[in-house]
């Protein structure tokens, strides 16, 4: 059971997505792009977006410590109490009109996520869970339903999914040995490119059953684990290091223990 003060962290969770989305439709179909110093996208609706989560975290609970994408880390540096932010995961299908975009909102405790929510204001979805409380889904305005993962235990049987072939086989990143996707996709029953957050999302509602991202930043990974696990999946990092893994660099969530292993095995260089 999800305790009181979890309850209520998550409850302004949701406020702070909603408030992300007033900032970010205004500028779907119609921002101007810029390129930031390590080569992604940004836009105006990257940058107001978080500006009011920060300000609503900071004015809310002045103790806690943020990390952001945008503007990296305020608040109160080390904190017992991190707030993770992208306010935009998924800026190149923004810019291109793809609604595949969402809002990644999640507090730390102790460094470990606790609270997550997955928010896709184009698309009228919601995916949030506190520890102890189940993983639950809304779309639009309608009650919020809980979700489970489709707890398939062969990787032969399984629908798997990859944001993209950085760090693989077909996008070596120099110096490192490159991650086996292609054995993966070979493995499974069925494979699909699913664009950012959705794809893990998708396995906490039992649509995939595994999700990989070579490489993420905390703010990408924070919000995904609570949601991910509470709906009965498993995450690591592609390492299969389940500690700090919100600082791990890259995440696979699963819909079994078997499936993960069967997963990450196949995975390594």
């Amino acid at each position: 059971m999800v305790d009181q003060e979890r309850e209520e962290y998550l409850s302004f969770a949701m406020k702070l997505a909603r408030a992300a989305e007033r900032k970010i439709m205004p500028h779907f179909r119609r921002c101007a792009v810029s390129i930031k110093p390590d080569g992604t996208e940004v836009t105006a609706a990257d940058r107001e977006a978080e500006e009011a989560i920060r300000e609503r975290l900071v004015d809310r609970y002045p103790d806690h410590d943020i990390l952001g994408e945008e503007f990296g880390q305020g608040g109160i540096a080390g904190a017992a109490r991190q707030w993770l932010v992208d306010p935009l995961d998924g800026t190149a299908s923004f810019t291109l009109g793809i609604p595949l975009f969402g809002t990644l909102i999640a507090l730390l405790e102790e460094g470990d996520p606790v609270v997550g929510v997955i928010h896709m204001p184009a698309i009228k979805e919601t995916l949030f869970a506190a520890r102890g409380g189940g993983c639950w889904y809304q779309e639009g305005d309608q009650e919020p339903v809980r979700v489970r993962v489709d707890p398939v235990t062969s990787l032969d049987e399984a629908y798997v999914a990859t944001g993209g072939l950085h760090g693989s086989e077909v996008e070596h990143e120099e110096g490192q040995p490159p991650y086996k996707i292609l054995d993966l996709v070979r493995a499974a029953s069925r494979f699909r490119f699913v664009t950012d957050c959705l794809q893990h999302g998708l396995v906490c509602r039992g649509r995939l059953h595994v999700a990989v991202d070579t490489l993420m930043a905390p703010w990408d990974i924070g919000a995904l684990v609570p949601c991910v696990e509470e709906a009965g999946g498993i995450v690591s990092n592609l390492t299969g290091q389940r500690e700090n893994v919100a600082f791990g660099g890259s995440l696979i969530s699963s819909a079994s223990q078997e499936l993960h292993e069967q997963a990450l095995k196949t995975l390594q260089p």
